[in-house]
């Protein structure tokens, strides 16, 4: 066989390769989804008092996200539109460093935020994008809109709702009658043994 010929076919076949990168993604991914139920079981009652105060401020527009920490750039929308696509810089993008951002919201939302399909890991920034408008205006509110909505539906998802005294109540008699249940199996279980012990010596 031909020297460079040789030399190709005794290379390492990619496969191995291939599957140390879905490996390592796939370790990526879990790493990334124990990082979140981390922080969420470090999270004490104060956090999620806290959080859920937060949350019903920002519902109600009280608390706001100052613009002053992001950072807005235009640029020329692309696809169908009208004349003035392409030839007006009227895409807009907003950018959010996690590092401004993450202070001004609970803790318990710091890992989901990381894992938004807006995050850029780069850049550790918020990356959103509009070009649903031909005005430059339109689509920079649109932008903000989209991260109030991001914070929002994401807050929602997971700061958990405050537990009503009915509710607690109902938990304790589940838990007490569940665990007279497994006492009764249990002496239940006991005296079945007791009495296969006496049936034995009887004979």
């Amino acid at each position: 066989m031909h020297p460079r010929l040789f030399r190709f076919f005794s290379k390492a076949p990619a496969g191995p390769t291939i599957a140390r990168t879905f490996a390592s993604r796939r370790a990526a991914a879990d790493n990334n989804k124990h990082s979140i139920d981390h922080t969420t079981a470090e999270l004490d009652e104060k956090d999620l008092t806290a959080a859920r105060e937060w949350l019903t401020n920002f519902n109600s527009k009280t608390v706001t996200i100052p613009r002053d920490i992001c950072e807005i750039s235009f640029s020329r929308s692309g696809g169908p539109g009208g004349q003035n696509v392409n030839k007006v810089n009227s895409k807009a993008t907003l950018k959010v460093p996690l590092q401004s951002l993450l202070p001004l919201v609970p803790r318990i939302l710091h890992p989901h935020l990381r894992s938004s399909r807006y995050y850029a890991e780069r850049t550790h920034t918020l990356v959103i994008q509009s070009e649903e408008s031909r005005k430059q205006a339109a689509n920079v509110e649109s932008c903000y809109e989209k991260l109030h909505h991001l914070l929002k539906t994401t807050a929602e998802d997971v700061i958990p709702g405050e537990t009503s005294e009915e509710q607690r109540e109902k938990v304790q008699k589940l838990k007490k009658a569940e665990n007279e249940a497994r006492i009764r199996a249990k002496k239940l279980h006991s005296s079945k043994k007791s009495n296969r012990r006496g049936n034995k010596y009887d004979e």
